[in-house]
């Protein structure tokens, strides 16, 4: 073994892909088990079928499972659905031993000092991710570990989930005789993978479009600022499609696939392609132009309430690097330079790459959440190893991992001292 083992399974709304690697010495990723299952049971990234979707997860442990030749006992596991939110907040603590240097439990402390916010009974914290500190009035500091300082301040990027959303979910994965490890939002998995430093630092968009969500995540000064799940996806173009063609949904998605184009202006008048569609007995020819102004306007929507969002969030001039699309949907041809003059930003699609062993069935863009599962273990594995020993219980708190408190042990401990 080259590397600690590495399981991540990405539950979209459209596909299972579970994932076993391992880092190799050179930083490469190589995967050794691959397990892919269409998705049942799962819409716009939730739950809505326990029993459909805890079989299509199993199924697609199982396949994993048989192709690397390991057991899959835990597992870090995505999650999208309308349901996340964000919010940032503020954290300050005082260091008694400023003149030492401060130290890595002065930073859990500020962490939890930006978690005092009212949060609703009804919800998890899923992340807590500090976007900058301040030491002593002196901002912009990335990593205090060993500076002096007496007062300490984080900014924190606090990312929530419906309770019940993830219950369900984690039940699903249980049943397969997983344990879920912990929870990682599904763009910044995929930002592991298809982002670069030089545009995390710089400013800039990871945009997952799957099938039932479209996942946001802006990256300024090398840190995240911002996350939104958007309920619209690739199976909304695929209904659209259905419907103004008159297609059952199956054939709808196969007619986007092999002949959707995003921009009607780049398919020539005279090009049709044969589909049956309901009351036809045989095949009919129709035009890929009207194909395309059907996807056209609602890539054209999709991308609208992503600038919508950004400009909400204020920071759409702090974007230079632009936006990268990954996810399924990023495969449309055309779907790059909608997004580029809906939101006016450079575009690109990002992808996995450099990936090693079982990478055949892992090309394109869908699988971008799935790796930067991986990519997130590892970069993590190697976080815990850098901690001291004391602080490792107290880092799973703060990603919203609730306490376990063993109730009836303390009881009978009490019984016992009792007369």
């Amino acid at each position: 073994m080259t590397g600690p083992l590495l399981t991540g399974i990405d539950v979209g709304t459209t596909k299972i892909c579970t994932l076993v690697g391992e880092m190799a010495g050179d930083g490469d990723l190589e995967i050794i088990g691959v397990g892919i299952e269409p998705a049942r049971g799962m819409r716009k990234g939730v739950v809505v079928d326990v029993d459909e979707a805890s079989h299509a997860i199993a199924a697609s442990v199982e396949k994993a499972e048989r192709s690397s030749g390991y057991e899959i006992g835990r597992a870090l596991v995505s999650l999208a659905g309308a349901h996340v939110s964000s919010t940032n907040s503020h954290g300050v603590v005082g260091v008694a031993h400023g003149h030492r240097g401060i130290e890595q439990e002065d930073i859990d402390r500020a962490l939890d000092a930006a978690q005092a916010i009212a949060i609703p009974h009804n919800r998890d914290i899923l992340h807590v991710i500090p976007r900058g500190f301040t030491v002593d009035g002196q901002d912009g500091v990335r990593h205090p570990v060993g500076m002096h300082g007496f007062r300490l301040e984080v900014e924190a990027h606090i990312i929530t989930a419906a309770k019940t959303s993830i219950q369900n979910l984690t039940k699903c994965v249980e049943s397969a005789g997983v344990q879920v490890e912990s929870y990682v939002l599904n763009p910044l998995a995929s930002a592991e993978v298809v982002l670069t430093d030089t545009e995390k630092e710089m400013g800039v968009v990871c945009c997952d479009i799957g099938g039932g969500t479209t996942d946001l995540a802006v990256y300024i000064e090398g840190n995240v600022w911002h996350t939104m799940v958007i309920s619209v996806g690739g199976n909304h173009l695929t209904a659209d499609i259905a419907q103004g063609l008159r297609l059952p949904a199956d054939v709808a998605e196969k007619v986007k696939i092999d002949h959707g184009r995003a921009r009607a202006g780049d398919v020539g008048a005279n090009d049709y392609f044969a589909v049956r569609p309901f009351g036809h007995e045989r095949a009919v020819q129709m035009s890929k132009a009207e194909l395309a102004e059907i996807i056209e306007a609602r890539v054209e929507e999709l991308f609208s309430l992503i600038l919508q969002e950004i400009k909400r969030t204020g920071y759409d001039g702090l974007l230079p690097a632009g936006i990268v699309l990954t996810g399924g949907t990023a495969r449309l041809p055309g779907i790059r330079q909608i997004a580029s003059e809906v939101l006016n930003l450079p575009g690109r699609t990002g992808q996995p790459e450099n990936l090693h062993g079982l990478a055949d069935a892992l090309d394109g863009p869908a699988y971008s959440t799935s790796v930067g599962l991986l990519q997130w273990g590892a970069r993590e594995a190697m976080e815990e190893a850098r901690r001291p020993q004391t602080k490792k219980s107290k880092k799973k708190y703060q990603e919203g991992q609730p306490i376990q408190v063993n109730v009836s042990k303390g009881l009978d401990w009490l019984k016992r001292l009792l007369p």
